[in-house]
């Protein structure tokens, strides 16, 4: 006795709809009587978009299942449809999915942004623009390090970096600042107040304060 494997039989058009919608519409496909083909395309078209409830969100939902249902026929299907008879290169390029742009990113904790500023900086001609964008660069790439590895970076480690993303067309000066960025968060994250600290010094700690006050001067009063 065989098995019969998904492997082994046709393949699916359309994943959503399931094999049992493919077989309908195959058997729909080879019905010679015209009436019960009609019959049985409007009962899969029904069945279609039970199985597909995410469509009745899209607008113009039944022309949406009237495409469909010839795509799973290979637009073998000879039907009256309330809509234009799609074209199958319309309907493929429609439905061309976009590639996802991947770009090779040599380090991705400074990303391909850090990438585009070095090869705008070698295209830089007046060296003392491309020292100080240069100077930049280097703030900027110690920042992200820092917040991507939650650990200090040296500044001779970033000199290497830059060199080898320039491929040496670029070199940080001896006296670079590259804590300029780096200082500035850690001041405005200091610079948060804690969480809770306006209702402990508001709160429990600013009645406590009151009552002690108020205490201290019925004391003097009565003396």
């Amino acid at each position: 006795m065989g098995y019969n494997y998904n492997s082994t039989r046709e393949k699916l058009i359309m994943k959503e709809y399931g094999r049992n919608i493919q077989y309908l519409v195959q058997m729909a496909t080879e019905t010679e009587d015209r009436e019960k083909r009609k019959e049985l395309v409007q009962d899969i078209i029904e069945l279609m978009g039970i199985l597909n409830p995410a469509l009745r969100n899209v607008e113009d939902y039944r022309h949406k299942l009237w495409d469909h249902i010839f795509m799973i026929s290979d637009f073998k299907l000879e039907a009256d449809s309330p809509y234009p008879i799609p074209d199958r290169e319309a309907l493929r390029r429609k439905n061309l999915q976009m590639t996802y742009p991947r770009e090779k990113v040599h380090f991705r904790h400074y990303g391909k942004y850090v990438e585009a500023m070095i090869r705008k900086a070698i295209e830089m001609e007046d060296p003392d623009k491309k020292a100080a964008y240069t100077e930049v660069i280097g703030n900027y790439m110690k920042l992200v390090y820092q917040n991507w590895n939650q650990e200090n970076v040296s500044d001779e480690q970033i000199r290497m970096d830059i060199e080898f993303l320039s491929k040496g067309q670029l070199q940080l000066e001896d006296m670079a600042n590259l804590d300029t960025l780096s200082k500035a968060n850690r001041t405005k994250q200091g610079s948060q107040p804690q969480p809770g600290t306006q209702q402990r010094q508001g709160g429990r700690y600013q009645q406590n304060r009151n009552y002690k006050q108020g205490k201290n001067r019925n004391y003097k009063r009565n003396r």
